[in-house]
């Protein structure tokens, strides 16, 4: 529109721009704000993203009214993410699969639900570690939302194998299931044989009481050849990164997974690439021992 501020200009947002949030319990520590700021000032675009604290029980009042101020898009962060995709419109084949909505668009004829985090998982490992999934073994720990978005991923990427270890044995069949036939469920010491080992727990995340906490995949059965990743990006590295890096493996921090899942969600709002390079420099010294992985 002629006459109004680019992202970035004297001016952004303008009272015209347009809206979209994170919502969330808590919601106040999320990196999201930034990465979509970042993106909207490098794309020239006039919107604008923020974060709204939504309390448990409100979602249902939060969604309504979204639709009713006419905001654009909801970036959705813990704890309501399942119940989101139950109070969609509509929803993406991969938020289906995994009852889960990360990202909402508002569409005139209603809320669409999506899932990037497997998106910004895969997209992490392509530009953090050069790894390809297919054809790779593949074992994931954990059994929550973040955990089964990455054995999807997993799966649909090609990945010979993804195995699943968690504390409680039906939660991890559960998120085994995500990988169909591909998936099972496997114990710590299956570690040792895989090509990429992921860790979707908060073990290790500065916010929890203990920092140093390992995930139950002892490092020492990691070495050369293979990938540790880790989706805490709190602190960087975790000190599990650490000593499986002194091991000899390659390691990853869960922060690329982040900042790849929020430019998935700016294309789907806008309809424009996220500008990822521009997202990383906005984010990539983040060190606030609030956030929490997986955003």
């Amino acid at each position: 529109m002629a006459g109004t501020p680019a992202a970035g200009e004297v001016g952004w947002p303008s009272a015209s721009a347009s809206v979209v949030g994170v919502i969330g319990d808590p919601v106040r520590h999320s990196l999201s704000p930034t990465l979509h700021n970042a993106a909207f000032r490098a794309l020239g675009l006039d919107w604008v993203s923020v974060a709204f604290p939504v309390a448990p029980g409100a979602l249902d009042a939060a969604l309504t009214g979204a639709r009713a101020m006419g905001v654009r898009g909801l970036s959705v962060t813990m704890p309501f993410k399942e119940a989101a995709a139950a109070q969609m419109d509509r929803t993406s084949a991969t938020a289906s699969r995994l009852g889960a909505v990360n990202c909402v668009v508002v569409e005139a004829d209603g809320l669409v639900g999506h899932n990037t985090d497997g998106q910004g998982f895969l997209g992490s490992l392509r530009r953090g570690a050069g790894f390809d999934p297919s054809g790779r073994r593949c074992l994931v720990v954990g059994a929550g939302g973040a955990a089964r978005a990455v054995v999807l991923a997993l799966a649909d990427a090609g990945a010979s194998e993804v195995v699943v270890v968690g504390r409680t044995p039906d939660r991890a069949a559960e998120a085994a299931t995500m990988a169909g036939d591909l998936g099972r469920v496997g114990t710590a010491g299956d570690a040792a044989a895989a090509d990429l080992v992921v860790n979707a727990t908060p073990a290790g995340m500065a916010a929890t009481l203990g920092a140093g906490e390992l995930p139950p995949v002892d490092p020492a059965l990691l070495g050369p050849g293979q990938l540790a990743v880790d989706l805490v990006y709190v602190p960087r590295p975790t000190r599990w990164l650490e000593l499986a890096s002194d091991r000899g493996a390659s390691v990853l921090d869960g922060l690329g997974m982040l900042v790849h899942q929020a430019a998935a969600q700016i294309e789907l709002w806008t309809g424009q690439a996220g500008p990822v390079e521009a997202m990383w420099h906005a984010v990539a010294d983040a060190q606030d021992p609030r956030a929490a992985a997986g955003d």
